[in-house]
């Protein structure tokens, strides 16, 4: 039986192209549908969420998801990775360092914001590096016309960001947290402060005016929201 986004509580952005706000820390979770692909962005905070959201993602699909896209190397958006067995992963370049040698500092960020330690454990045990690393730009074909662009635009919010652009009308960007609405955009200990506007500048060339863009955090908005926020961190950080 075919379901609805609104069903499982997603919302739709675009044809063939879906998000869900993940309970907890608000993390959004991306889909982009192909034909007889499926691609998901980010995959959750741990992985309990990891397969709720891979079945989720699956039934709106009606096939296995393919690929799945990790934003960038915190928590709550790639402790449920490994629950996407058999799926192709892409990250930014660098982020498969971050998993081989930073994994306590990021067991001490998800523990310290409230996730369970055995969750945190569980995760850290099965999490592996992504099998595909973006330098610059990557085109994904997904059949049927659908594509999917995959570009390293930062450092900014950490030194991994990815964003995932899917072409369309109107086009849509998935940003992890480069942009937050929900909040003051967060800028951790391996956040590159100096760096953020340039990667928000990226963003929006590739993006352009009308284009939708889905924070990792927070509604759907729109290139006036995240110009806004670029220069609100260009004057926060002491950056033109």
């Amino acid at each position: 039986m075919t379901v609805t986004w609104e069903e499982l509580g997603w919302e739709r952005v675009a044809g063939g192209v879906g998000r869900c706000r993940l309970p907890g820390w608000d993390c959004t979770a991306g889909l982009i549908l192909g034909e007889g692909t499926a691609l998901v962005v980010d995959a959750g905070s741990s992985l309990v969420e990891g397969a709720r959201l891979r079945a989720q993602a699956q039934k709106l699909a009606g096939r296995r998801v393919t690929h799945l896209a990790l934003t960038h190397p915190h928590f709550d958006h790639v402790f449920g990775a490994a629950a996407f067995a058999g799926a192709e992963v892409f990250g930014a370049v660098g982020i498969d360092s971050v998993f081989a040698h930073e994994r306590e500092e990021l067991r001490r960020d998800a523990v310290g914001n409230g996730l369970d330690a055995r969750l945190a454990d569980e995760a850290l045990e099965a999490l592996a590096a992504p099998r595909h690393h973006v330098s610059g730009e990557w085109t994904l074909d997904l059949g049927g016309g659908r594509q999917a662009l995959l570009a390293n635009v930062g450092p900014g919010h950490t030194a991994h960001d990815l964003v995932v652009l899917v072409p369309g009308d109107p086009e849509v960007v998935f940003c992890g947290d480069l942009v937050e609405e929900s909040g003051e955009p967060q800028a951790g200990p391996d956040a590159v402060p100096s760096r953020w506007p340039d990667a928000l500048d990226r963003l929006l060339s590739l993006g352009g005016e009308d284009a939708l863009y889905v924070p990792g955090h927070g509604a759907v908005v729109g290139a006036a929201f995240v110009r806004r926020q670029r220069d609100e961190l260009a004057a926060r950080f002491g950056v033109s």
